[in-house]
């Protein structure tokens, strides 16, 4: 891994009037590595990866992205972003929706008709292309938007709860695609509560209260606390899911 680390948070804390929701936070993430914000609801992990795309500025501190300062319009290309609420026009349909998102990221033409192809095929919506999304289930609209941050092969992808709502079988397909993205390079953030999902990072942070409580591989954490599993090892670190 070196130390070109792709996002860098430097001592950060976010307050909303007198209410601490991020409290010094510090991490490294690295090219090719999944990375878990591991935590209950309201840990603070959503306001992390919210102010890694800019949508959120710290009260202290400073995110840093491709060695540039967050907020920054030029990073928009370099990093895929998938929100707990899907951001989709649903009066569209998916093909359009995924057009609108492409020309964003300066995709056009065969390009973005091939990468519309492929990403359609990995969330295994191909025969819902043309269908309005306001005509699809909830699990679709996950798939979509995770199409969507895929849309654009960005170098750093940024998933809030990617996978709430989509069942098992489709999951373990989606998980193997983000090891193939990996194997390319690519930085994954995924924020979860299921514990079964962390197992699958290969470096975890677990959050509570807006703190960061530990971070290391689940091998680590679970060897460290002389858990068997993640849950105990958060258990014993100080959080309570």
């Amino acid at each position: 891994m070196g130390n070109s680390s792709i996002v860098s948070i430097k001592n950060i804390s976010k307050s909303f009037g007198k209410q601490k929701v991020l409290d010094s936070i510090n991490l490294d993430i690295y090219r090719g590595e999944i990375f878990g914000l591991l935590g209950p609801s309201g840990a603070g992990k959503t306001t992390i990866v919210r102010q890694l795309v800019g949508l959120e500025i710290p009260t202290e501190g400073e995110n840093w992205l491709f060695n540039e300062k967050m907020p920054s319009l030029k990073l928009v290309e370099k990093a895929g972003y998938m929100s707990q609420a899907d951001a989709l026009y649903l009066e569209l349909s998916a093909k359009d929706n995924l057009e609108f998102f492409g020309a964003l990221y300066g995709l056009k033409g065969k390009r973005l008709k091939q990468r519309i192809t492929e990403v359609m095929e990995i969330v295994q919506l191909s025969g819902d292309l043309n269908k309005l999304v306001s005509n699809y289930s909830g699990g679709m609209k996950r798939r979509l938007s995770l199409a969507a941050a895929l849309l654009h092969e960005p170098e750093l992808l940024i998933l809030d709860e990617p996978t709430v709502g989509i069942d098992p079988v489709l999951r373990k397909s989606i998980w193997e695609r983000f090891y193939h993205l990996k194997e390319k390079g690519t930085a994954i953030i995924v924020t979860t509560h299921v514990m079964d999902e962390a197992e699958k990072c290969d470096r975890l942070g677990m959050i509570r209260d807006g703190k960061l409580i530990a971070v290391g591989t689940p091998k680590e954490l679970k060897n460290n606390t002389g858990s068997d599993t993640i849950e105990q090892a958060f258990l014993v670190y100080g959080g309570a899911l």
